[in-house]
């Protein structure tokens, strides 16, 4: 296809979307019943940074911790001291000097998901393009523990869990085709090479238990550990892998939600925080149909955020879900209109407060339940 006619094929796109968008056509669907009392969050600015995607707090409770865009691990220290660096994922830091610069991700690491062990203090990090790591109670620098799993790299590691009674942890490898800084690519085609992961800490083994995940996304252990869940993002779908008792082995659909899920917390209770990037609206469900459509999507010269744009409803918002022990859906909170928080990735519920993360924004939101 040559240029001239990219062009106009782009520009007739734009403009038919445009009168589609003026009728709220491609408009997030409402969800009835739900709590749209999320624009009462709080949030907490980042300094110099953006796209806090995990939320930890360390085994004595301070914190949160969180990864950003160019790299660093931040640890939050109280209206006092603010945000401070805690860890990095990669030594290279010298050209990381921008708060968001996708380019150089693979030079300065993206941790995603990060999960502290309650017995000995160390954090386990996922980080996109270096793969598995950990970093002692003290921080620093992390020291990758996996970064290629049956002769294949790791090449999109996006997050964990950890059973400290079997010394194993769940994770995430998202694609073995895309990049974190390709996802929307990965999306759009619907790439189906995600893999949930087993390592064990004792022998050092690499186990793949699940293969063909549509994005493999967040990853949460049950409070009584007979199973694991991981998010599938392209398809909505929660899955649920059998670790014990008499369904060992088996996988379900947990549930299935209204749009694109990221990374999955438990409570105390042994229910389900859901983040949601976003409600899935009319383009997105007939494109994630249409493997055909979504495809002439990424042909066409559009640019990362009409194509984010398109998928998200055209219309920035946040969504969280809690699930029961049973994949129930018992609460959903929104702030429909995004006028406080967007993009959720993360939410991680601790002394009657959500602590809501963005792989996007430059702050942590805080709601208080």
């Amino acid at each position: 296809m040559n240029t001239k006619l990219k062009l106009t094929l782009s520009t007739t796109f734009v403009a038919l979307l445009s009168i589609i968008i003026s009728f709220n056509i491609l408009a997030p669907p409402a969800i009835p019943g739900s709590n749209t009392h999320l624009h009462n969050a709080k949030t907490i600015q980042l300094e110099s940074a953006l796209g806090p995607e995990s939320l930890a707090f360390d085994p004595n409770g301070d914190g949160p911790y969180t990864g950003v865009a160019d790299g660093r691990i931040l640890k939050w220290q109280g209206d006092a001291l603010g945000w401070t660096d805690f860890a990095f994922t990669s030594s290279h830091r010298k050209d990381c000097v921008w708060p968001f610069a996708p380019e150089m991700e693979h030079i300065c690491g993206r941790p995603l998901g990060l999960r502290f062990e309650k017995k000995t203090g160390d954090l386990y990090i996922a980080d996109a393009y270096f793969g598995f790591q950990v970093v002692g109670p003290a921080g620093g620098v992390a020291t990758q523990l996996i970064t290629e799993v049956e002769d294949q790299p790791l090449y999109f590691t996006n997050d964990m869990d950890i059973d400290e009674i079997d010394d194993v942890i769940y994770f995430t490898d998202t694609s073995t085709n895309f990049r974190r800084r390709q996802f929307l690519p990965s999306i759009y085609s619907k790439d189906k090479t995600g893999r949930l992961l087993k390592y064990n800490k004792l022998s050092k083994e690499v186990t793949v238990l699940l293969r063909d995940l549509a994005f493999a996304n967040g990853v949460a252990l049950s409070k009584d550990r007979s199973f694991v869940l991981v998010a599938e993002t392209t398809t909505g779908r929660i899955l649920r892998l059998w670790l014990y008792g008499p369904n060992a082995g088996n996988v379900d659909v947990f549930s299935e939600l209204p749009g694109f899920p990221d990374n999955i917390r438990r409570n105390m209770k042994g229910e389900f925080w859901v983040a949601l990037h976003a409600k899935k609206g009319l383009f997105a469900k007939l494109a994630l149909s249409y493997q055909w459509l979504g495809k002439t999507c990424l042909k066409l010269p559009l640019s990362f955020k009409q194509l984010h744009s398109l998928l998200i409803g055209w219309r920035p918002h946040a969504i969280a879900i809690k699930l029961s022990e049973n994949g129930e859906i018992l609460e959903v909170l929104e702030d429909t209109e995004g006028k406080t928080m967007r993009f959720i990735s993360e939410v991680e519920e601790k002394d009657g407060k959500l602590w809501i993360g963005s792989v996007m924004m430059p702050f942590v939101g805080i709601y208080n339940l």
